[in-house]
């Protein structure tokens, strides 16, 4: 049982307030599954882009709406996100502290969606702003055609605030966790204060009141029509709900190894180990029949036999070539013309040099 199947202990009396450390980690659990998702995504897009290509460019939207339908699942059955009813905890509104709703109990609605919204909406917001500033970087960098003054006076002083503004928003949780273990809020994150609730153990009470709700529910029979419909409907939604939330547990290990996988500090590694071989210098070339010869001096394509226009190199063999003769070869023979090394159109490099 997903929504239990975490919690092996009651909390001991008094001790309902989770450390800073199990606050942080739920944090990271579900931080760590969407690079994970990701990568699996680029690979299944890169092996067949004509049935995968749309999940990889839909991504963050197919994600925001899974994220959506399993916080949802959660928040309205345990009282709590997927991560935190993973480490055992729950959410109870602000108020009197005496209150202690059971996790079954649900939120009350203001602060049900203020957490939905807030789990799911903000994360999505954040990373697509992220985007938008790496592309609005590249091409103030990179383009050829830069825009226009008014725009380009506009968007660059966004780019220069944009620092700013991110390490305000993460000194403002690096403050919020200070206070936390200090003891001076009841919060780890502002997101918590935002949505009008605080995080707390599960007690054995919970446990036990998950359990029967859960049994209640696949026991659970219905006789008309139209509530078999609802019941069939809402089955198929918590299916899927459950569906992910199991996934999601007996992977969450498996994904925080591919996210240290895939860390930047596994960079050099990686692309040792998938690196292509070094091709071998010209003179040691073989000519077949078929492959280009290499012209005497070295500002000549040797496709097209002209001083080269819009130089562009083979990432597979390093030859040079205009970048129309290199595309349209490797487009028909899929690889390089002079080396015969097996090329695809992502192999195409262009070259600047410091006159352009």
């Amino acid at each position: 049982m997903a929504e239990v199947g975490a919690h092996l202990t009651a909390a001991p009396a008094g001790e309902e307030r989770p450390s800073v450390f199990e606050a942080v980690a739920q944090d990271s659990l579900m931080a760590a599954v969407k690079p994970a998702l990701q990568h699996l995504v680029k690979v299944l897009a890169e092996s067949n882009p004509a049935r995968y290509g749309f999940l990889w460019h839909w991504f963050d939207e197919i994600y925001v709406l899974l994220d959506l339908l399993l916080q949802q699942h959660f928040l309205a059955r345990c009282s709590a996100s997927f991560s935190e009813n993973f480490y055992s905890m729950k959410r109870i509104p602000m108020g009197d502290g005496r209150q202690r709703p059971l996790a079954t109990a649900g939120l009350p609605k203001r602060q049900h969606w203020k957490s939905l919204l807030l789990l799911v909406l903000v994360p999505y917001l954040k990373g697509k702003l992220e985007k938008l500033v790496s592309s609005l970087r590249e091409e103030d960098e990179y383009s050829i055609h830069p825009p226009s003054s008014s725009w380009k006076r506009f968007y660059r002083a966004f780019l220069a605030a944009y620092p700013y503004v991110n390490m305000t928003w993460e000194g403002w949780f690096l403050i919020q966790q200070l206070c936390y273990i200090l003891g001076k809020a009841e919060h780890h994150s502002p997101m918590l204060k935002l949505a009008g609730v605080r995080l707390v153990r599960l007690t054995a009470e919970d446990i036990h009141a998950l359990e029967k709700k859960w049994a209640e529910t696949t026991s659970s029979q219905t006789h008309s029509f139209t509530s078999r419909v609802q019941s069939a409907l809402r089955r198929a939604l918590a299916g899927i709900a459950f569906s992910l939330s199991t996934g999601l547990s007996v992977s969450v290990f498996f994904l925080q190894f591919l996210e240290w996988w895939y860390s930047s500090e596994n960079q050099e590694t990686i692309k040792s180990l998938t690196a292509l071989p070094t091709p071998p210098p010209p003179v040691h070339l073989e000519q077949e029949p078929g492959s280009a010869v290499l012209p005497s001096l070295r500002t000549v394509c040797p496709l097209c036999r002209k001083v080269r226009v819009n130089a562009t190199a083979l990432a597979t063999s390093g030859f040079v070539f205009c970048y129309r003769c290199a595309h349209g070869y490797v487009k028909a023979h899929q690889r390089c013309p002079v080396t015969g090394y097996a090329t695809e159109l992502q192999h195409l490099v262009k070259l600047y040099s410091p006159e352009s």
